[in-house]
């Protein structure tokens, strides 16, 4: 009897065992890593690599498992490419040797060098270099002066990319952009240096548009633009420890250009520090504008050396040579400006210049120590404050109105609700 039950059993326990062993042969497959040599790729600098690139990418987005297109020392000639998902595991694009682009900006047919687009869980790494090439392309770029102007391509661009991190990276010469983020979502960028130099137009460091939840950290931006910038649709923004100069310094906006409405909330930048920047920190509004927002920013902690435009919020901002006529209707309301010291290479170190049509609101100003170093040694800077002054008795009710003071102490403190 016993023998029979046992026999019984022996069906039951291969079927499990079997059971067991296709799903751990179902499982994720080992790290996996794609060397771009095996590829075709030629580290000298002047072969274009741009199909072994993308054939690396492709048999890696395939891999069922974490997988990693790895990118060894040496230069590397890369034309304009999109490395597209989703992919069937996490990725890495290690990047240890230095990409260039061509100099040739009638070689790009898209706004990108390199893009990444619909992927999760990517890491972009290495300590490597990206090399833009920028100084054979500012020359074409007359957006300066030409509304309709065609952009040169951005070094670096991230589309609908979620949950990914780019560290340890380098960017140089710049023919545009750094770092584009658009739609993206928790995104970490960490240790990375980007630079081109002052004069060289539209570099902005790192431009974020339509993204929620991206934190920039220990970062060193050194360009011709904004070193960072957060257009519409920026969320829950974290900035901290960014050395920013030379550049435009970091802005909020510009918003209010387009013809739809746009927003930008809950933004914060601190523990960072401005060497001869243009401007510190900043909001930009077009005038006129559709209704737009910008709410719940924070400046905090910040230290300025030698910056032109230390504080700035400007609702009147056109670059261009010929501007309309007109109030921006751009709401900007719940900011604070807090523990923000050091020198301003103006007499202005604190320019707010509100809408006439939509007055700041609560716009706060707390412990400000910015000193004035002119040619007879330091003097009491002036802070210029420039706004709308509700009027009961008066229609129409907005009166637009400004008014300059100086200071100079150890702890000023300034609040006040800008309505």
């Amino acid at each position: 009897m016993a023998a029979k039950c046992y026999l019984n059993m022996i069906p039951s326990s291969l079927f499990l065992f079997l059971s067991i062993l296709v799903h751990v042969s179902a499982g994720p497959l080992p790290p996996r890593s794609f060397d771009v040599i095996k590829y075709g790729a030629v580290a000298n600098g002047r072969t274009d690599s741009t199909r072994a690139f993308l054939r690396a990418w492709e048999d890696a987005c395939a891999y069922h498992g974490r997988s990693r297109v790895r990118i060894p020392e040496g230069t590397y000639l890369l034309g304009s490419v999109s490395f597209e998902g989703p992919c069937n595991g996490s990725m890495t694009f290690l990047i240890k040797g230095t990409l260039k682009a061509p100099t040739d900006p009638g070689k790009f047919f898209t706004d990108t060098w390199i893009g990444f687009r619909y992927l999760e869980k990517l890491t972009v790494k290495g300590g490597g270099y990206l090399d833009g090439q920028g100084a054979a392309a500012w020359g074409y770029n007359d957006c300066h002066k030409n509304p309709d102007c065609k952009p040169l391509p951005a070094t670096l661009r991230f589309d609908f990319v979620r949950n990914s991190k780019v560290q340890y990276l380098r960017s140089i010469n710049s023919k545009n952009s750094h770092i584009n983020i658009f739609a993206c979502y928790n995104m970490d960028i960490s240790y990375i240096r980007l630079s081109a130099p002052a004069h060289s137009p539209n570099t902005d460091g790192i431009r974020i548009g339509s993204s929620t939840r991206i934190k920039i950290s220990r970062a060193v931006i050194s360009t011709g633009d904004d070193c960072i910038s957060m257009v519409s649709g920026s969320q829950n923004i974290d900035i901290s420890d960014v050395s920013c100069g030379p550049g435009h310094g970091i802005s909020v906006g510009s918003l209010g250009r387009s013809h739809q409405h746009e927003y930008v909330t809950g933004i914060s930048v601190r523990n960072c520090t401005f060497i001869g920047s243009d401007n510190g920190v900043r909001i930009k509004t077009w005038a006129p504008s559709l209704y737009s927002l910008a709410s719940n920013i924070t400046f905090q902690d910040i230290a300025m050396i030698s910056v032109h435009n230390p504080i700035v919020i400007d609702q009147q901002y056109c670059p261009l040579a010929q501007c309309q006529e007109g109030d921006s209707a751009v709401q900007i309301e719940n900011v604070m400006f807090k523990n923000i010291w050091g020198i301003s290479s103006t007499q202005v170190a604190v320019n707010l210049k509100c809408s006439g049509a939509l007055p700041c609101k609560n716009v706060k100003i707390i412990n400000i120590n910015l000193a004035y170093k002119g040619r007879g040694g330091r003097q009491k800077p002036c802070v210029r404050m420039c706004w709308d002054l509700l009027m009961e008795d008066r229609s129409p009710p907005a009166v637009y109105s400004c008014f300059s003071f100086c200071f100079a102490c150890s702890n000023y403190s300034f609040t006040r609700s800008l309505t």
